[in-house]
């Protein structure tokens, strides 16, 4: 996948910026944008610079760790340090494996839903909760790109109850304190028939994560 720089609306919306001495990369996953950049103005972490790879990776899992890798082979020489902001998300162990082999850090836990949680906490309920299905904040906004179409419920909402019949409950780990949100996520349970739940997890070990490489 080729890396170009972004034009302004991107620089805006990334933090994007030219690297120098001193500074650290993150190599994000573009669906953690808005959360890392929220962290980075609140605690003035104006030494890390953002780099996000598209969300829509998430539906490949095998090409994350090949991207990452450009990413990281492509920016590295010009930061003091690179932290992958990728759980593992489903790609088996392979993305770790490439950080390892590159030298870098990337953030603990088997997906965003578990380090939101905080990874203790999530594995603490897996057992009860295995019949839970979960939102995050990007995930209520981009619901229908992300969900509803690309398993292809706008064309065959019969398909509903075979992908989601063995859930019981749409768990909906907030972010942010937004009602507009609040009310989507629950018309999102609706729609595909399960109960709702909301749970304001804030950042989660995505932030305590953050604030170590931030030194």
């Amino acid at each position: 996948m080729a890396l170009t720089p972004p034009d302004d609306a991107t620089l805006a919306e990334t933090g994007w910026q030219e690297g120098g001495a001193g500074r650290v990369l993150l190599i994000a996953c573009g669906a953690l944008a808005h959360e890392i950049l929220a962290l980075k103005r609140a605690n003035g972490w104006d030494h890390l610079d953002l780099q996000c790879l598209p969300a829509n990776l998430h539906l490949w899992p095998d090409r994350i760790p090949v991207a990452v890798e450009e990413a990281v082979t492509a920016r590295r020489q010009d930061y003091a340090s690179v932290f992958v902001v990728y759980a593992d998300c489903g790609t088996g162990g392979l993305l770790q494996a490439t950080c390892d082999r590159l030298g870098v850090a990337m953030i603990e836990g088997p997906h965003c839903y578990s380090f939101f949680e905080g990874n203790a906490a999530f594995a603490a309920k897996a057992e009860e909760e295995f019949t839970a299905f979960y939102l995050t904040d990007f995930l209520v906004r981009q619901f229908d790109a992300f969900v509803w179409r690309p398993m292809g419920l706008d064309r065959h909402p019969e398909l509903r109850d075979m992908y989601f019949g063995h859930y019981t409950k749409l768990v909906y780990q907030a972010q942010t304190d937004d009602p507009a949100l609040s009310a989507k996520a629950e018309d999102c349970a609706a729609r595909l028939g399960l109960a709702y739940e909301r749970r304001f997890t804030g950042y989660g070990d995505l932030a305590t994560s953050l604030a170590r490489v931030a030194g």
